[in-house]
C-alpha cells in the first residue's frame, strides 16, 4: 500500500544522506591515506561497533544458510568501494555522484533478469531520460578521464549488490547482514597493507590504493566512518524491505542535489555548466517517477 511505499522511499533517502556523509570523509581522508586504508579502518570500526548488538540479541543473529551468498556481498561491497574511493581522491564530489546515478539503469536490468520484478513503463522512461541527463553531465566533448573506469566498475559492483541484498532480505536478519559485510570487507581490505606492508610507491595509482600512511590523527574521523557505513547499509536494507529495487532506483538521482550541496560547502567545489544542465534533466524525470508511483499504487489499492 501507498504507507509501505512511502516508508520504503523515506529509508532509502536517509540511505542517500548517509551515503553522501560518508563520500565527504573519504574524500578528506582519502587525500591523506591509501584507498584501502581508509576501506579497511571504516569496516574494522563499523563490525566493532556491531559486536555490543549481536551479543544484545544474542547469536541467533547470525544463523545464517546463506553464508555463499555473504561472502559474494562482501567482495561486491570492498570492490565497489575501492573503486568509489579511489575514484572521490582524484574528481570531484558531484562527478562521482553522477556516476553513481548509473547505478539504477544497470539495477533495472539486472532485478528484471534476476528478481524478475515487474517494470512498469514509467520507470524504463525515467530511466532512459536520467541517463540522457548523466551524459550530459559527464560531458563526452572532454578529454576522458581514466579514472572514469573504476568508478564505471563500482557502478556495477554497487548495482549487483542490490540485486543480491533484494534477493536475500526475507530469509536474513538485518543485523546479520549488517555484520558478514562488514566482517567479509574488513578482511579482505586488510590484507593488501597489513600482509604486503606497502609503503609509498612511486606509481600514482599504486600510491593511491597501496600507499601507507599514518592513520593515527584520522582515526576519529576514521571511526565516524564506521558508523556511516552501518547507516548506509542499514538504511539501504529496510528500504528493499518495504518496496522492489526497480521503485527505489529511480530516486537515486536525488543524491545529485545533496552531494553538491555538500561538496561546495566543505570543498568549495561547485558543479561544472554540464553538471547543472544534466541535473535540469535528472530532478524532472525523478519528481515525474514519484507522481507515476503514486497513481499506480492508488489504481492496484
Amino acid at each position: 500500500n501507498m504507507r509501505i511505499y512511502f516508508i520504503g522511499i523515506g529509508f532509502f533517502l536517509l540511505h542517500l544522506l548517509s551515503n553522501v556523509a560518508n563520500d565527504i570523509v573519504q574524500k578528506y581522508t582519502g587525500c591523506n591515506l591509501s584507498a584501502f586504508e581508509v576501506l579497511f579502518f571504516r569496516f574494522l570500526f563499523g563490525t566493532l561497533m556491531l559486536v555490543p548488538l549481536i551479543i544484545y540479541y544474542g547469536k541467533e543473529t547470525l544463523r545464517t544458510n546463506n553464508i555463499y551468498i555473504h561472502l559474494l556481498r562482501g567482495l561486491l561491497l570492498f570492490i565497489g568501494l575501492l573503486f568509489w574511493i579511489y575514484g572521490l581522491m582524484v574528481v570531484k564530489v558531484t562527478t562521482v555522484t553522477v556516476m553513481g546515478l548509473a547505478i539504477p539503469v544497470v539495477t533495472l536490468v539486472l532485478a528484471r533478469i534476476f528478481l524478475n520484478e515487474r517494470i512498469i513503463w514509467q520507470r524504463w522512461l525515467v530511466t532512459i531520460v536520467a541517463f540522457l541527463g548523466i551524459t550530459i553531465v559527464l560531458n563526452p566533448g572532454a578529454e576522458f578521464k581514466v579514472e572514469m573506469l573504476a568508478l564505471l566498475g563500482a557502478v556495477v559492483c554497487f548495482a549487483m549488490l542490490d540485486v543480491v541484498n533484494k534477493k536475500i532480505i526475507v530469509e536474513e536478519s538485518m543485523l546479520g547482514m549488517l555484520f558478514y559485510s562488514s566482517l567479509a570487507t574488513t578482511v579482505l581490505s586488510a590484507v593488501p597493507f597489513l600482509v604486503f606492508n606497502w609503503q609509498t610507491p612511486s606509481q600514482p595509482l599504486l600510491a593511491a590504493l597501496f600507499g601507507w600512511q599514518d592513520p593515527t590523527a584520522y582515526l576519529p574521523v576514521l571511526f565516524l566512518l564506521g558508523i556511516g557505513a552501518n547507516l548506509v547499509l542499514y538504511f539501504i536494507l529496510k528500504a528493499f524491505s518495504y518496496a522492489d529495487a526497480t521503485a527505489i532506483a529511480p530516486y537515486r538521482f536525488l543524491e545529485l542535489i545533496i552531494a553538491a550541496i555538500a561538496a561546495y560547502y566543505v570543498f568549495a567545489e561547485q558543479p561544472e555548466k554540464s553538471t547543472l544542465y544534466g541535473a535540469c534533466i535528472i530532478i524532472p524525470a525523478t519528481l515525474f517517477i514519484i507522481y507515476s508511483e503514486k497513481r499506480q499504487l492508488a489504481k492496484s489499492s
